[in-house]
């Protein structure tokens, strides 16, 4: 399986490329910036300079799966956030691609109700999550809690109705959910909020085909 990671050089898709770098799959590590590439390579990806906003086409060439983990930081949050998002799902079903994770947000289900600050990013997700859903692709979408840089634990806690006040989880388990989903059946077609917990990941997501 060859993975194209979007938003690479970010700060989950670091631990995303890294990850897969060390298994037994290719992984592909899109990038904006030229000057990017050697740290994609030295995470163990193959690096594709590629601009979300613009023609993908060359970066999702003969992948079999796309990770999505790109982000604006707040600078572009309709153009990135959501267009870009949106850009890479067309692309990946004109290129045959199947499978499709999207890093999204706890409370984008709701982004009426997150803070003031978070609001607009918040539905951007939203738009791009509800767009991923209604294409053809085989798609899983992942809303974290609030990310920290603390290592990771290796257990997570999954669900629907996840307490805001109690999700933090550290980017790096973050990214080994992201990891885990690809070929998880029970994750496929599923949305799911994410928070640390005390199941392992794989344990957790097994159990979400009896939710």
């Amino acid at each position: 399986m060859r993975v194209l990671v979007a938003g690479s050089h970010g700060q989950v898709g670091q631990h995303v490329t890294r990850i897969l770098g060390e298994s037994d799959r290719d992984v592909r590590g899109m990038v904006r910036d030229e000057e990017q590439a050697p740290d994609v390579e030295a995470l163990g990806g193959e690096p594709v300079v590629a601009d979300l906003t613009a023609d993908v086409t060359h970066a999702v060439r003969e992948c079999d799966a796309i990770i999505f983990a790109a982000g604006s930081g707040g600078e572009d949050v309709w153009g990135v956030d959501r267009d870009g998002a949106i850009n890479m799902v067309d692309a990946a079903e004109a290129a045959g691609i199947k499978r499709f994770v999207m890093l999204s947000s706890l409370g984008a289900d709701h982004p009426e109700n997150g803070p003031e600050a978070l609001i607009e990013y918040l539905r951007a997700k939203a738009e791009a999550d509800e767009y991923l859903r209604d294409s053809d692709l085989t798609q899983t979408i992942v809303r974290p809690g609030p990310l920290t840089n603390e290592p990771g634990t290796g257990r997570v806690v999954v669900g629907t109705d996840i307490d805001p006040d109690s999700a933090e989880i550290p980017r790096e388990d973050v990214a080994r959910t992201l990891v885990a989903t690809l070929p998880k059946e029970s994750t496929y077609d599923a949305t799911f909020e994410l928070g640390s917990g005390d199941d392992p990941i794989d344990d957790a997501l097994g159990r979400l085909l009896d939710e």
